[in-house]
């Protein structure tokens, strides 16, 4: 009888800390719609600014290309010209303005089938295609009646500067520090032990391409050595991209890694957009950290971070402080996203349920802005983004099913007990990475 009541009472211990341990993890859902009525009784949203990526595009390279002859299989049928908007991606972006506007009607920001005005919204994509479209789908669920107009400033497709991730100061120190910063990831190897530490991946492109039956094998093309050169090159130049000259393993397999990325989400069968190989999730996984790294080496060391995401931060800065705003939505690109998170001395993190682990395809950046009980001003960071399964099975998203939101935190600064920063102090963080930029030497 003691043995019994002894299990009972171990059991019962067990299931405790269990449960503890369960409540003690961060919620993983949209802030808002998590939250309790308490605090939304505490708090008043006043503001959002969001900073998204676009929704699923074709890939940037066609089938002429060396993308199309690395392999003997013939990618997707994509529904759009290189490099824009597909169908699915518009019917996801779609479903992602849809569940904004039932998060922004819960949360009192806008009332159902508000019709704005030029003070309190604002919407501006790069003028490339497939932010253009995914502002507009997005805008179409988001304000199905309230006739939103989607700014961009160019005929498309042309690289508008405030998206565009270019270096607008460089000369020798600010190369040299930015090298130094790279070179860090990789550790006593540099660069080449950034590649190293990726072999493994690109061990999973190489094989689910089948690059020994490709066009490229039989011919012996003099491209294929490129995957052999770990030692890869970065090119900084004024008004440009950060780049990678051609001829490395990093930036011919991250080309391969994109369209796969993107073949995944499109194509519905799963053993077709691996060419039919049998792969799993973490093989997925694998195939897309070839192009993460790719995007941090090139836009997410906090100098070159500082230096192409300006225009950007001191755009969302100025939003942020516009009296009458209440809500943005900004369309660029992953490096955007990327650059402006390091910007801003958001931690490192790893995203649960997707297989791009820092930007996700038409993932977004939300800055949420409160006003408290005490009168004072309040601020909350996520970033929102369909999961894999939702991308690929389309799932309707409203605030039972909504989309993967995850807690961003930014260095050295403090939330409050209800998970809040003082908007005070993101203002500041702002305003530091503005006086970063300027701190560049021009020449």
């Amino acid at each position: 009888m003691q043995t019994t009541k002894n299990l009972i009472s171990m059991k019962s211990k067990l299931f405790t800390l269990c449960l503890t341990l369960f409540l003690s993890v961060p919620s993983i859902g949209f802030a808002q719609a998590q939250r309790s009525q308490e605090f939304k009784d505490k708090y008043k949203l006043k503001e959002a600014v969001v900073l998204s990526r676009h929704n699923i595009r074709s890939p940037l390279s066609d089938s002429k290309s060396a993308l199309g002859r690395i392999t003997p299989h013939q990618w997707n049928k994509w529904t759009a010209a290189k490099s824009e908007l597909t169908n699915r991606g518009g019917v996801l972006e779609t479903q992602m303005g849809q569940y904004f506007r039932k998060w922004a009607v819960d949360a009192g920001l806008f009332p159902e089938n508000y019709v704005p005005t030029a003070d309190d919204l604002n919407v501006i994509a790069n003028s490339m295609q497939r932010c253009i479209a995914t502002a507009q789908y997005f805008s179409s669920g988001f304000m199905p009646v309230g006739g939103v107009t989607v700014n961009h400033r160019y005929t498309p497709s042309k690289m508008d500067p405030l998206f565009n991730p270019q270096l607008t100061k460089v000369n020798p120190a600010f190369v040299a520090e930015a090298m130094k910063q790279i070179n860090a990831m990789g550790g006593e190897k540099g660069i080449v032990g950034i590649n190293e530490a990726i072999a493994p991946d690109y061990a999973m492109i190489i094989d689910v391409l089948d690059i020994d039956k490709s066009p490229m094998a039989k011919e012996k093309d003099p491209y294929l050595k490129a995957l052999d050169n770990y030692n890869t090159e970065i090119v900084f130049e004024k008004f440009k991209e950060p780049a990678m000259k051609s001829g490395s393993a990093l930036k011919e397999l991250n080309s391969a890694s994109d369209a796969f990325i993107l073949q995944y989400y499109e194509q519905p069968d799963t053993l077709a957009a691996a060419f039919g190989h049998k792969i799993s999730r973490k093989d997925w996984e694998k195939i897309a950290h070839v192009k993460d790294t790719y995007q941090d080496v090139l836009f997410a060391t906090p100098i070159v971070a500082t230096n192409v995401a300006y225009p950007l931060v001191q755009y969302m800065y100025d939003e942020l402080r516009s009296p009458d705003r209440k809500f943005t939505f900004l369309v660029g690109h992953d490096s955007n996203l990327s650059a402006v998170g390091t910007a801003l001395g958001v931690e490192e993190y790893e995203l649960p349920n997707a297989i791009e682990k820092k930007t996700p395809i038409g993932s977004k950046i939300v800055i949420e802005k409160f006003t408290g009980p005490d009168g004072e001003e309040y601020a909350d960071l996520n970033i929102v983004y369909q999961s894999v399964d939702q991308l690929r099975d389309m799932s309707l998203l409203d605030l039972d099913n909504p989309p993967m939101i995850y807690p961003l935190s930014l260095k050295g600064l403090e939330k409050n007990i209800d998970g809040l920063y003082k908007m005070a102090d993101v203002a500041q963080r702002f305003e530091e990475a503005i006086a970063a930029y300027q701190a560049i030497p021009a020449e």
